[in-house]
């Protein structure tokens, strides 16, 4: 199989070309094709955290003035699956994503949670054919300037996020708790919690309330079976 367009794509041609054979491999084509084909499930549980640690150590070291809430909400705008969806976009990622017949008919090819697993499938195989300065380069040739901009903006979603899904059922009723504070006023930590119906569905902190409540949001998404 030649992927030689791919490769052009992204900037990296590889030594081991099954690795990047995996990392396209789909499990519905895996599953089709047998004969010892892997999915890509492997790469992208390791290509998920190859993912974390090259955003974090680049928003650690380029972003000295933030504190630990604002870094963790910027990194979480850029490995949540709407942005790796777009990064995908760039490189025409679905375009070469192997799938199975069924999955191909029902549109796989523009299915962000496909695509967006791929992209971490494919981050791993660069690490495994090219060690982390390889991962390192690809990862942040797909993190945009205005980094600061794009973590802000984006995070303010999640509470939107969660009430739209919770107004699917009319007698549901969100509320957000203060469950605790800690720290001097110059560096407050607020705790918060989100309930749906007094059962509590997510806790999140922050420096300030907003901040909690978007980590809140944050967490009960998760827990519900949303990417971030």
């Amino acid at each position: 199989m030649d992927f030689t367009e791919f490769e052009k794509k992204i900037g990296y041609t590889f030594k081991n070309k099954e690795l990047l054979h995996e990392a396209l491999s789909h499990s519905s084509y895996a599953n089709e094709v047998k004969r010892g084909r892997h999915s890509n499930e492997r790469l992208e549980f390791l290509g998920d955290s190859v993912l974390s640690i090259v955003v974090s150590k680049h928003l650690f070291t380029h972003f000295k003035h933030l504190p630990e809430g604002e870094l963790t909400k910027i990194r979480a705008s850029l490995v949540c699956e709407k942005a790796l969806f777009e990064f995908s976009q760039k490189i025409d990622l679905g375009k070469h994503i192997l799938l199975g017949k069924g999955e191909e008919n029902s549109g796989g090819r523009e299915r962000p949670s496909i695509v967006s697993d791929a992209f971490e499938a494919v981050i791993a195989a660069v690490f495994l054919d090219g060690g982390m300065e390889a991962a390192e380069k690809y990862v942040l040739s797909f993190i945009p300037k205005n980094i600061e901009a794009t973590g802000s903006k984006s995070l303010h979603d999640y509470k939107t996020m969660l009430q739209e899904i919770i107004q699917k059922n009319p007698e549901e009723r969100v509320e957000y708790v203060l469950a605790d504070q800690t720290g001097p006023d110059h560096d407050r930590k607020f705790v918060v919690q989100v309930r749906l119906n007094s059962n509590v569905i997510g806790t999140g902190e922050g420096h300030s309330k907003k901040q909690a409540e978007q980590a809140a949001a944050c967490e009960a998404l998760r827990l519900m079976g949303y990417k971030e």
